[in-house]
C-alpha cells in the first residue's frame, strides 16, 4: 500500500513529519498542539512534496501571525532581474511567504527561479499565466479553455508551488447579487475579472467551482494548499461588506468542507478596502462560516484616500483583522494603486505588516510576543543601545537611523540629551 503523502493524513495517524516539527519548535510549542490543529483544518503547513530547501512556515489558530509578500512581473516592467531583487528584499525584511504574481515576460522561468531562491513557502495565482497563453495562443483572454486552465495548475503543482490561490468561490449567484448592488468598484480582483468575463462570454458557471473535485484531486497529489480566493473582494469602502461579497464567502465555506473531506490543506481569501469599524465584524464571520479555516487577508485597508501610504491604512487594518482572527496578513506596499513595486517598496511592505503582525501576535497572547516588548523595555531602561538595536524588527534601519543622529555616541540620545528621564532615574532614583 503506498504511503499518504498528505499532511493531514500522516498527522491524523500520529506521524511526526519533519514540517511539522520544525513549526512546533519556530512556535515554541509542542507537536502534539500544531498536528491537532492540522489534522482539525485550523492550522495550515504549505509544503509541496516537490519543494526542496524549504523552511516550512504554519499559518493558523495559536500560531504567530505570519506575513506574505507580493512579487512579480506586469507587461511594462516584464525583467526577471527586477524580481530577484525584490524577493531578495522580501525575505530580508523577514516575509513568512511569497507569492510570485508575474503576468509579464517569462513566466516559467521566473517561477523556476522564485522556487530555486525562496526558502519560505511560494504561492503563485494559477489564471493569471492561463490567461496570458489564452491571449497568445488565441488572441484573446476570453478565449482561454477549461482544460488549459487545469493544465496550468497541474503544472505549477509538479513545479513545486507550496500553495495557490483559486478563485473558485465566485459563482453566477455571486455574480447575480453583483449585479444588483450597483458597486462602485465592481471587481479588483484580476483574477474575479477574467474568471467573470469567461463565465459571461461563455455563459457558464465557474470552472473552478463547478470542478472542485478534480481541483483537489490535484492539490492532493502535491499536498498542495488551496487559498481560495475572493474575487468578489471590496476595492473601496462604500463597497465593503455587501452581499455579493457575503455570497461568495458562503460559498468558500461549503468548499472549506470538501477539501477538508478529501484531506487537502486549505486557507481562505478575505477583503481587501473595509472600514475599520467593519473588520471585526468581518473576521469573526468568516471564521464562523468558513469553521476555522485560517484566514489570509489584503491588508484591509482603512481609507482609500492614502496613496504612497497604503502600507500604512493596511497595517492599522491588518492589526484589527488579525486580533480578531485573520492568520496571515498580505502585504500591501506604498505604490498600491500607483503601480509595480520595486525593492525598496517590497521591503517597506514587509515591514509595516510585520508590525501589525506582531502587534496582534501581542494582543492575542502568542508565545515570546510579550516578552520582545519586554527585553527591549528592559534595554532602553539600562539605556543598552546596542541591545536595542539587536532587538529592533529592523535592525539595519534602526542602527543607521541612530548613528546618524547620535554621532558621539553618548549615554543619551540628541532628543534629550542631559534632559533625559531615563538618564535622571538611573543616575537618581535607582
Amino acid at each position: 500500500m503506498t504511503k499518504d503523502i498528505k499532511q493531514v493524513v500522516r498527522a491524523r495517524q500520529g506521524e511526526v513529519t519533519s514540517q511539522v516539527e520544525m513549526v512546533a519548535s519556530q512556535e515554541n510549542l509542542a507537536v502534539e498542539t500544531v498536528m491537532k490543529g492540522v489534522v482539525g483544518g485550523t492550522i495550515v503547513i504549505p509544503a509541496n512534496i516537490n519543494r526542496v530547501n524549504l523552511q516550512p512556515r504554519g499559518i493558523g489558530e495559536g500560531l504567530r501571525i505570519k506575513v506574505n509578500a507580493n512579487i512579480g512581473t506586469s507587461e511594462a516592467y516584464p525583467e526577471k532581474e527586477n524580481e530577484k531583487a525584490k524577493l531578495s528584499a522580501a525575505l530580508r525584511a523577514g516575509a513568512d511567504a511569497v507569492m510570485d504574481l508575474s503576468t509579464g515576460g517569462d513566466l516559467k522561468g521566473i517561477r523556476s527561479m522564485v522556487l530555486n531562491l525562496c526558502p519560505v513557502p511560494i504561492g503563485t495565482v494559477p489564471i493569471y499565466e492561463a490567461a496570458a497563453k489564452a491571449r497568445s495562443s488565441y488572441g484573446a483572454v476570453l478565449k482561454m479553455k477549461e482544460e488549459d486552465l487545469f493544465t496550468v495548475i497541474e503544472e505549477h503543482a509538479a513545479e513545486g508551488v507550496d500553495f495557490m490561490t483559486v478563485h473558485c468561490g465566485l459563482t453566477m449567484s455571486a455574480l447575480d447579487c453583483l449585479r444588483s448592488e450597483g458597486r462602485i468598484m465592481g471587481l479588483v480582483s484580476r483574477g474575479g475579472a477574467i474568471l467573470a468575463g469567461w463565465m459571461l462570454e461563455n455563459e457558464r458557471e465557474n470552472p473552478l467551482y463547478e470542478n472542485f473535485d478534480r481541483l483537489l484531486e490535484i492539490a492532493g497529489r502535491y499536498d498542495v494548499t488551496l487559498s481560495l480566493g475572493d474575487g468578489m473582494r471590496p476595492g473601496c469602502l462604500e463597497d465593503a461588506t455587501d452581499r455579493a461579497q457575503i455570497q461568495e464567502l458562503l460559498t468558500l465555506g461549503e468548499l472549506v468542507q470538501r477539501a477538508r473531506a478529501a484531506d487537502v490543506q486549505v486557507m481562505v481569501e478575505g477583503p481587501g478596502h473595509v472600514p475599520f469599524d467593519q473588520i471585526e465584524t468581518n473576521m469573526k464571520a468568516a471564521k464562523s462560516i468558513c469553521r476555522g479555516a485560517p484566514f489570509y487577508v489584503l491588508g484591509p485597508l482603512v481609507t482609500d484616500v492614502a496613496p504612497g501610504y497604503d502600507h500604512i491604512t493596511a497595517a492599522i487594518g491588518g492589526t484589527i483583522a488579525a486580533v480578531a482572527g485573520a492568520d496571515f496578513l498580505c502585504y500591501v506596499t506604498p505604490t498600491e494603486h500607483l503601480g509595480l513595486p520595486g525593492p525598496e517598496e517590497v521591503h517597506r511592505g514587509v515591514m509595516a505588516s510585520r508590525i501589525a503582525a506582531h502587534a496582534a501576535d501581542v494582543a492575542r497572547g502568542v508565545k515570546g510576543a510579550k516578552e520582545w516588548d519586554r527585553e527591549m523595555s528592559l534595554a532602553r531602561r539600562r539605556l543598552d543601545w546596542k541591545k536595542q538595536l539587536e532587538l529592533s524588527l529592523d535592525p539595519e534601519l534602526a542602527e543607521s537611523l541612530y548613528k546618524r543622529l547620535n554621532p558621539q555616541e553618548k549615554e543619551e540620545c540628541t532628543m534629550c540629551g542631559s534632559y533625559c528621564a531615563l538618564k535622571m532615574v538611573k543616575d537618581y532614583l535607582s
